[in-house]
Order: structure tokens, then sequence, then C-alpha cells
């Protein structure tokens, strides 16, 4: 046992001087040293984020006690319905159509809504399947990239909002290779129908598109498009430049003409008088011009036609420009109808479906124009497109049919021709282009707040 000794001084220890050894201790233990604490930065929300957010917060908070969480449900707008019928059809009682009706009329003129008009909403039901459905939220589009949303609030009203996607407007180059149609793989790399109706219509030009295109052959399209932040397509321009098998068309309008046309890499209008087929996609030749076993009648006879295999409804174009001469029913040929064109020409399409819209005798046509649809009807085995060509009243073979091609540009045309298509050739080399942009469009038919009358 220790002694006490007086002649010893104590040793004292200062707390500051505990503490701070307990504080490296802590540290030396947690085998890190101490560092200050920093706030973790939160990333920024889109418009779309937040909106997302309220609209989820909203439902949750308007879902009253005993009620299931909310469904979607669809609703298109039928002839001869109002805004209200239309919405009631998801079970919701009539104050609650009547509300939301009134909410969303402080925005548009609802007696001005279309039949075909769609729109979304959020209903919740009882649980036990006893009483009436409840509207929790609705989505109504308003424009390309705009729509207005009710949301039930925390204390039971309908609360309004508009939201409007930001729009970049982008211009799209797409190379790929034909896997299975040139059309099929246009659609599977985001072309949309207009744009791969364009550019099988320009090939359709050079080539057969049935026996000349294979699996494997390069083709490039680049056209213009309106796309939202969330990558949704709301708008898609012209086809500004095609490729397919070193063939190319630059699209270029020449200054004082009403219309664009296309052109290759010298200035050469693309447009020839007559097109080779006049389907542009989905079809194969079962019968050839000339001599043949008639597949009804048994009978060897002469075939002055071509026959196109392909499905009912698919559309047939004026190969040219013309006039319609017969729009009519004529015996085998069922549904028949003939267009008269330059030089002598004239077309003429059997067993057709049906005619395209204002198509008959008399009617003026343009080239690439939908003028009818395979069908059966007459003398047929199955649906296909029979194809005529006569010359100075005579029937002629259209696969041996040679036509004129276009003019070529000279002096100023010709210049602004090759600025336009440097400045295609860039965008072709950079891979695209894209502009944002803000789009503000409104549905037709509705009228915004300031004229809107309660409803």
């Amino acid at each position: 046992m220790a002694q006490f000794d007086p002649r010893r001084q104590p040793m004292r220890f200062a707390p500051h001087l505990l503490t701070a050894a307990a504080a490296v201790a802590v540290a030396m233990l947690a085998g890190r040293v101490y560092q200050p604490a920093q706030a973790e930065v939160v990333p920024e929300l889109t418009q779309q984020q937040i909106a997302s957010l309220e609209a989820r917060a909203f439902a949750a908070a308007g879902m009253p006690a005993g009620m299931t969480a909310p469904e979607a449900i669809p609703v298109q707008i039928r002839r001869g319905e109002t805004f209200e019928q239309a919405v009631r059809r998801t079970g919701i009682t009539p104050s609650d159509a009547s509300a939301v009706a009134a909410t969303l009329s402080n925005a548009f003129d609802l007696s001005q809504l279309r039949a075909g008009l769609r729109f979304e909403t959020a209903v919740s039901r009882p649980r036990h399947g006893r009483g009436d459905a409840r509207l929790i939220g609705l989505t109504m589009r308003t424009g390309p990239a705009s729509q207005l949303t009710v949301s039930r609030s925390f204390d039971g009203a309908l609360r309004l909002r508009a939201l409007e996607e930001r729009v970049t407007q982008e211009t799209v180059v797409l190379k790929s290779e034909v896997r299975g149609s040139l059309s099929a793989t246009a659609q599977r790399m985001g072309a949309d129908a207009a744009v791969r109706r364009k550019a099988t219509q320009l090939f359709a030009h050079r080539f057969d598109l049935d026996r000349d295109i294979r699996a494997s052959d390069d083709f490039t399209l680049v056209f213009d498009r309106s796309v939202t932040e969330n990558g949704r397509t709301v708008d898609t321009g012209d086809l500004l430049y095609a490729e397919l098998k070193g063939v190319v068309f630059y699209r270029f309008q020449v200054p004082g003409e009403r219309n664009a046309q296309y052109f290759d890499a010298t200035g050469k209008n693309m447009r020839s008088s007559m097109m080779r087929t006049p389907l542009d996609r989905g079809f194969r030749i079962s019968s050839s011009f000339g001599v043949r076993t008639h597949p009804i009648s048994g009978f060897r006879r002469m075939h002055q036609g071509m026959d196109f295999a392909a499905s009912t409804g698919t559309p047939v174009i004026a190969p040219a420009d013309g006039v319609v001469v017969e729009a009519r029913r004529w015996g085998g040929y069922g549904n028949w109808l003939r267009i008269r064109h330059a030089n002598g020409l004239e077309s003429g399409y059997g067993h057709l479906s049906r005619y395209g819209s204002g198509i008959r005798a008399g009617q003026r046509v343009s080239q690439g124009q939908v003028v009818a649809y395979v069908g059966s009807t007459g003398a047929s085995t199955g649906p296909h497109l029979h194809y005529e060509i006569w010359r100075n009243g005579q029937r002629i073979n259209p696969s041996g049919i040679r036509t004129d091609e276009g003019t070529i540009l000279a002096g100023a045309q010709l210049a602004a021709f090759r600025a336009e298509k440097a400045r295609i050739d860039r965008i072709i080399a950079a891979g695209g282009e894209r502009r944002p942009t803000v789009l503000k469009a409104s549905v037709e038919g509705l009228r915004p707040a300031s004229t809107a009358r309660a409803s």
C-alpha cells in the first residue's frame, strides 16, 4: 500500500486535457480521423417529377378510409356525349362529375370538346363493394407537350394544375442495314409512318422494293422531330435526306415554288415521271405480264398486267400525276380504277377493296397519293392488286416501261441547293442536331379560360 509523502506534490489533470485525450482515443478506435459533417446535395427535380410526386401525394391523401387504392381508367368522349356524361361512366357520383367539370371549366370551355378526345382518370372504389366510386384525379392533354391535371387535395377539394413539358427540336440521323423490310426496319429505329411513307415513295422511283432490296443493304434517313424531356415524340417534320444502296435524295425547296422536291448530289431532280410500282410496302409479284394458266378458269391465256400479292387494306398509290377516268365496278376486275397520265399513258387497278378519299371520275391525283386499297373483289382467289399500263390505248408490260427523269438545277437555284446540301451533310457528319425550345399548342376545338363558360 502506497504511503502518503508530504514532500511530494500531488499530480493534477486539467479537465480539458482529459476531454482532448478522450476525443483522440475515440477517433483512433473508429479507425479514421474526425472530419466535419457536410450536407448532401439533393438533385433538382424536373417539373414532370414534381407533378408526379404531387399527384401521388394528393391521391394518397384524398383516398377516403374504406376505399381501394386509385385505379387508372381511360375515358374517350363518345359522339353526342358531354364531358360530365363521359366521366360519369367511370362510376363516380353526379356530384363528383359536376365538381371536376366545374374545375376544368376554369381553363377550357368543355362544351367545345369533340367526340374521340381521350383523358385519364384515377378512381377509388369502396373496399366492400357497396357505395359509389370517388374521383381522385384526372389528366387531360391539351397540346403536344401540355396537359391539365385535377387532383384531390388533403381537405378533399379538387385542385387544377397546368403542366408544360420542355420540348427539344432535333434532327435525327438514322443509319442501319435492312432487316426484314425497309419500312419495318425504319419503324423499329423510330421513324414514324409519314417519314417511312415518303422514303419508300422516293426509293420506288429507282428501285423495285420487292426485288431490288435485300437484307444487309445500307440505308440512311434524316428528318426533324420534336421530343419531350421524357423522350416522347410529339411531332415529326420533313424527311431531309434519304439514301439507299448509294442512291441519295436531298430535300430542297426551289425559291419561288410552292412544294419542296428531292434532288441527287449534283442538283438533278430525282422525281421520275412514273414510279416503278404502285405499292410501297408489304407485297410480292405473284404473276407477271405474259401467257399463263388462269388460276380460276384453268385455261392458258394472256395476262395483260402484273399481280402484286398483298394483304387487304394495303395502300395503292398513284405512280404519276394524272386524272381519274374510272372508279367503278367492272366485271371480273371487281372494284376497278383507271387513271390517265401524261405522254399517252394510263394505269389500271383491279380487285380493290375500296377507293381512297375523294377518288372519283374527273378527280386530279398527284404522284404518291393513296388512291385505293388492295382487296379481293371480282374474280380473285385471294387479296392482291392487278396492275395494268396502257400506252396510246394498248396494254404494255408495266415492268418494261421507261420514263423521263427530272430537270437539273442551274445558276442561283443550284447555288442555293448546294448551301442546303452542305448544311444537311454537316448534320449527318455530326450524327444529328438538337435545338432546345418550348412548344406551346392547344387541342383543336378548345378555348382558353378567358372565354370559357361554366359547365
